[in-house]
Formats: C-alpha cells, structure tokens, sequence
C-alpha cells in the first residue's frame, strides 16, 4: 500500500511538472505558429464531417424522443426552447468533447508515443529544436482554440437537425423556429458553453500528450497510449462536467 501510495504522489508530482513546463512554454518564445495552424487543421477542419453528422443525429434524435413527453402535457410549442437549452447548455460541449476524445486523443498519443518509440523525440533535441514546444505545447494550443469552435459547429447543426424533426410532425418556419430558439439563449448560455468547450479542448490536448509524451518503449507502448488517450480524456472531461455544473448552479 505504502509503494501504490507512493507512486500515485510521484504521478501527481510529475503531471504538475507536465502542466508548469507547458504553461511557461506556452507564453514564451519562440511560438510555433506554423505547427499551431497544420495543428488546427488537422484536428479542427478533418473533424468537421464526424462533429456534423454527430451534430445533426443528436438534434434529431433528442427532438423526437422528447416530443412525446411534452405532448402528454400538451406542451410541444415548448420543443424549440427545450432543445435549445438542452444542446447550448449540455450536449454541444459534451458530445464534442466525447468525440474529439476518441478521435483527436487517439491520434495525438500514437503519433507521440512512435515517435517517441523511434527515438524521433531525442533525435529533435539533438538538431537543437526544442520536442515539448513544438509537439506538445502546438497541440495543446490547437485543441483549446479548436474544440469551442466545432462545438458551437455542432450546436448550430444540431439545432438544425431538430427544425428538421419537428417540422416531420408541426407546421413551423425555420425563422420561427430560430426565434423561439433565441428567445431562451441568454449570454450566460453561451458563456457555460463556451467555457465548457475551451476547458475539454485543454484537457484533451493535455492528457493525450503527457500519454503520448511519457509512453512506454516498443510497438505495443503504441497502442496502450493511443488507448489511455481516450480513456484519460474521457474520465477527466466527466469529472469536469460535473465540477462545472455544481459551480455555474452556485452561480446562477
């Protein structure tokens, strides 16, 4: 038990480390601007297909499972508020999150963890580039400015699939549809959502690099990291979501 014990303290010691080297390289030049930008685009603009079909399946199915609750109680002009609040403040950060956790985190940790099983890591601090600004710090970076940015993507598809459910069943224009969305929207709305986005970007960028970053030797290290990738990702942005919601309650 003492050893376990031991070895949990020496992990939180060394991800704090982690975290202090990537702030203060974060802020210090020089910047990879070029990496932040390929960055960009290779998890914001190549995720854009999935968050959108995802985006839009969750608007739909959402809208028509709720219609038949709202409809005992008479209440189905209510769906176009209901859906609003429920994607803005909940689902399009969460869904994101849980998505780019599986396909950005996956990526990020088998791209770290070979490259650092083929020694490339040693091999850029030896030509006297610096490896954690230019692989870890650039990634970080491009999954917190890129992840609020695909979920206001699939808040707005998902919106969108929604009008499309409920006009199957209700005579009702998009305007009037998207007036009654925006009735309900307020700024501390956005707020949460955007809040919610940039804190899952960061951890998601992190958690997938310090697996990638300290994986273990040999091909199957690979594997393992692409893995705790995800599941590091994933546990870590439900503990978040959970920590949020308790304290924009208090707030609100």
């Amino acid at each position: 038990m003492g050893r376990k014990f031991n070895n949990i303290l020496l992990e939180f010691a060394r991800l704090h480390r982690f975290l202090m080297r990537v702030l203060r390289e974060a802020v210090s030049p020089p910047y990879e601007f070029k990496e932040i930008v390929r960055q960009c685009y290779e998890i914001g603009w190549k995720s854009f297909p999935l968050i959108g079909l995802t985006g839009f399946i969750v608007g739909f199915v959402f809208t028509k499972q709720s219609r038949p609750s709202l409809e005992d109680f008479g209440a189905t002009s209510w769906l176009p508020a209901l859906i609003s609040i429920a994607i803005v403040r909940a689902l399009a950060p969460l869904v994101t999150a849980l998505i780019a956790s599986g396909k950005v985190g996956s990526q990020i940790g088998a791209e770290l963890s070979s490259m650092n099983v083929t020694e490339q890591i040693d091999a850029m601090e030896v030509s006297g580039t610096n490896p954690f600004k230019f692989l870890v710090v650039s990634r970080i970076i491009a999954t917190t400015f890129m992840i609020p940015i695909l979920c206001f993507y699939i808040a707005g598809i998902g919106l969108f699939g929604g009008y499309l459910s409920i006009i199957g069943s209700d005579q009702l224009s998009l305007l009037s549809f998207f007036t009654q969305v925006f009735d309900k929207i307020g700024f501390v709305d956005v707020f949460a959502m955007t809040l919610r986005a940039v804190v899952f970007g960061f951890t998601i960028g992190f958690a997938s690099c310090y697996v990638g970053y300290y994986s273990s030797k040999g091909t199957e290290g690979v594997g393992k990291a692409a893995n705790s990738a995800v599941v590091a990702s994933m546990f870590t942005v439900f503990i978040e979501e959970l920590l949020i919601v308790q304290v924009l309650s208090l707030i609100s």
